[in-house]
């Protein structure tokens, strides 16, 4: 534990800071003098919550490594293992925040912590890359684009198909489908199904247990500090580490794991980056109070008439994975339109993003999936996730962002936080 600077129990009472404190730290790259960070030189990054994912982001692009956070301190040792010899450990992530020598924390904890470290982040004066889901409620995610925004930071959210990559299952990059979508070639409104075509049904029976007996916390987790502001369950192994995202009160099952991952690209194919679908339906069993459970099926419907359907138990895999009133396209852009994929080379390309974040640091200008679009397509697996917890028909204001005359529905909106934590 030589390179890790732990906090006790008593300092860390006697501090009593809130995710809410103000942070007065102001980044390299806006001072002048000797605090000037130049354009060419490296940026520099924390990593809070160094778990599987959390060790596989230590490197990446031209970033330096100074710091690392976690509550385990096993996590945290493995991590500071694999680092170079300048890299400082921690346990609270708030101590993190006050180093004025980092730029970028990246925030791979679990779902429940990514809007109030976020917040926290943007008001420290950082830039932040966020795993996906970026909030687990839509209050979580409100609050946080208020904080980015009114603290001029850049943020992406870690799900990257909708600018480079093939998406899941499909056997092609977004960027044709989205000049198929954007030329009109198959009319509107669209009906986009995701289902067995594009590899849905991967971490679809990911559910929780409804049995845990209470265990004995190990000497080196802060379980309190872990379950920070999601209400307090006794300890078992099964709801920490790779398990959380198995409970409702740290994430959303297989669908709040990769429903970024499948519902980002899509939302962007129906230029739906402003707005949120106005009916969600679910058919699914009741659902556990705590434990997250299977479902079958999820149609979320915009004002415009588009639709998207997650078909969790592959109920039509033979379904286009777009249809529109004037043609249908399929995985491999395959098609029932004469000389589509010839006709792709003559069809204008999608507007140019920035897909670089470290250039979106050095220039200031947004990143493709940054926090108002990607807040709209987390709000997609927030608004899928209250539908399967209800299992009833529900009605959305896109943009009051409460659901009607609902007060059930709303409370999965804005979900109350364990004190002393709190937005």
């Amino acid at each position: 534990m030589e390179k890790t600077n732990m906090i006790n129990r008593r300092n860390f009472i006697k501090k009593s800071l809130t995710a809410s404190a103000a942070f007065t730290i102001v980044p390299r790259y806006v001072l002048g003098g000797n605090g000037y960070t130049a354009p060419s030189d490296q940026l520099t990054k924390a990593v809070i919550g160094v778990g599987g994912m959390g060790r596989a982001h230590l490197r990446y692009g031209d970033t330096r490594l100074l710091a690392v956070c976690d509550v385990d301190e096993n996590h945290l040792n493995r991590a500071l293992e694999l680092s170079e010899s300048e890299v400082k450990g921690y346990k609270d992530f708030r101590e993190v925040l006050e180093r004025s020598d980092i730029d970028i924390v990246h925030i791979p904890t679990p779902p429940h912590w990514h809007g109030l470290i976020s917040i926290a982040a943007a008001k420290a004066g950082k830039d932040i890359w966020c795993e996906k889901p970026m909030t687990r409620t839509i209050y979580e995610g409100q609050k946080v684009v208020e904080a980015v925004q009114q603290n001029g930071r850049m943020f992406r959210i870690n799900t990257w198909f909708r600018f480079q990559g093939n998406f899941y299952g499909y056997g092609s990059t977004v960027k044709p489908i989205k000049k198929i979508v954007q030329s009109r070639i198959l009319g509107w409104p669209l009906t986009v199904t995701i289902s067995g075509a594009t590899g849905f049904e991967w971490k679809f029976y990911w559910s929780g247990r409804t049995n845990l007996k209470p265990k004995k916390v190990p000497k080196v987790l802060d379980y309190d500090f872990w379950l920070g502001p999601a209400p307090y369950k006794p300890y078992h192994p099964h709801r920490v580490h790779s398990n959380f995202r198995s409970y409702w009160d740290y994430d959303g099952g297989g669908l709040g794991d990769m429903g970024m991952h499948y519902l980002d690209p899509v939302q962007y194919l129906l230029e739906k980056d402003n707005t949120s679908p106005i009916e969600i339906t679910a058919e699914c069993p009741q659902q556990h109070p705590d434990a997250c459970g299977k479902w079958h099926r999820v149609e979320l419907k915009y004002a415009d008439g588009c639709k998207i359907i997650l078909d969790g138990e592959l109920r039509d895999k033979d379904a286009p994975f777009i249809q529109g009133p004037e043609g249908k396209l399929y995985k491999n852009l395959e098609s029932d339109i004469p000389g589509l994929k010839e006709k792709l080379a003559t069809l204008p390309d999608p507007e140019p993003q920035v897909t670089d974040f470290s250039e979106a640091v050095r220039t200031r200008q947004k990143f493709a999936l940054n926090e108002a679009n990607g807040f709209r397509s987390c709000t997609l697996v927030n608004l899928a996730k209250i539908a399967v917890r209800l299992g009833r028909p529900l009605k959305f204001d896109p943009d009051k962002l409460v659901f009607i005359n609902d007060e059930e529905a709303n409370h999965f909106v804005r979900q109350p936080m364990r004190a002393p934590w709190h937005l």
